[in-house]
């Protein structure tokens, strides 16, 4: 298993937690995503290492910015 974080910009509500949830969930590999619009955070666990360019556009796809920690 593999764990990576992400600062997520722009996200107020569980609404948007649910966007980028649902965008990063449709990544191959994807085991587990917890998404916090308080902390800003996006933290990923997957079966295999994950291409950040892959994540970032899911983010962006959603409508936020991010960034590896």
């Amino acid at each position: 298993m593999t764990t990576n974080q992400y600062t997520v910009t722009g996200m107020t509500c569980s609404h948007c937690e649910n966007a980028v949830r649902g965008e990063v969930q449709k990544i191959a590999g994807v085991e587990q995503v917890d998404v916090s619009a308080a902390a800003g955070t996006l933290v990923i666990t997957s079966a295999s290492p994950l291409d950040d360019d892959a994540v970032l556009a899911a983010v962006d796809e959603a409508g936020y910015s991010a960034a590896r920690v």
